[in-house]
Parts: structure tokens; C-alpha cells; sequence
């Protein structure tokens, strides 16, 4: 419900702003963490390019999954560290693209080819995923002076800031 609601607004939300949202799951790894706060911007549809992050809305449940696949009718979409990609979604679903996280930039081209490999190898190896979990935390109690970010936040924080001109 809560996630229907929150689409509602952002779509709502056509004066150029753009929303914050916590992330929640693991899907993404590692360019996403738990914690993570990112920044979402509104787009349209035909400026998309396979590669960038957006959200979508499906069945009441947010997706911030890769673009893989663009189409007149609609899209895919597919977690960094998931195997398989989403089913398919309707243009309607689009919900906007991801601009920030965490007051960091995004990575570039190169790096973000080198999240997504590691990425699959998360996806697939308890292993690796507690590893990466275990530096990410420790880099991330430094970076927050002892306290982790992966720790799950009580409720979903959405906030609308204005856009900066350009």
C-alpha cells in the first residue's frame, strides 16, 4: 500500500523536483547498499539509455533496477546482483531515474560495468555476499563515525527537494 501511495506522489510530482528514497534490498548490489539514500528525477520516457538506473512500479512493489532493454511499449529491467531480469513493464509503470546516492555521484561508465559483474558474482556466492557486506559495513562505520547504514530504518523517508537549474 505504502508503495502505491509513494508512486502516486512521485508521479504527482511534476514541478521538477525530485524525491528521496532509502533503499531497501539487496538487488543492486553493490552499487546500491541497505541504507543508501538516493535521489530520484523525473524523465520521460524516449530520454532513457540502456544502463541507467530508474524506478518503477509494478503490482503496488518499487523496482530500482538497471535498464537493460528499451522497446516502444515498454522496458526491462534487472538488479545487478539477480541473474535473471524482471518481467517485462508497461511505459506507464516508469517512474524516473536514478540522479544521486547518498550525496555521492553515481559511478561512471567503466565502473559501473565493474559493479555489475561483481555484482552477478554476489548474486551467486553466499560467500562473496558476506564478504561484501562485512567491507562495506566497516568502510561505512568509518564513513558515519561508527554507526552502520545497513542497519533497516523503521519506515520508508520520501522527501521532495526543488531541482537546481542548470
Amino acid at each position: 500500500m505504502r508503495s502505491t501511495l509513494l508512486a502516486d506522489a512521485i508521479r504527482l510530482n511534476t514541478s521538477q523536483r525530485h524525491t528521496r528514497l532509502r533503499v531497501y534490498g539487496e538487488s543492486m548490489l553493490p552499487t546500491l547498499w541497505p541504507g543508501d539514500v538516493v535521489e530520484i528525477s523525473s524523465c520521460n520516457f524516449g530520454d532513457l539509455k540502456p544502463g541507467e538506473i530508474v524506478l518503477a512500479c509494478r503490482n503496488g512493489r518499487l523496482f530500482l533496477h538497471r535498464l537493460v532493454e528499451i522497446k516502444h511499449d515498454g522496458f526491462l529491467l534487472r538488479g545487478d546482483s539477480i541473474p535473471a531480469p524482471d518481467p517485462w513493464f508497461p511505459v506507464e509503470a516508469l517512474l524516473g531515474r536514478l540522479v544521486s546516492r547518498s550525496g555521492r555521484d553515481l559511478p561512471g561508465r567503466a565502473r559501473a560495468a565493474s559493479f555489475r559483474i561483481a555484482g552477478r558474482l554476489i548474486s551467486r556466492s553466499d560467500t562473496a555476499r558476506r564478504l561484501a557486506f562485512k567491507l562495506h559495513g566497516h568502510a561505512a562505520a568509518e564513513e558515519f563515525g561508527g554507526v552502520s547504514p545497513n542497519e533497516k530504518p523503521a519506515s520508508i523517508e520520501v522527501a521532495f527537494t526543488e531541482a537546481e537549474a542548470s
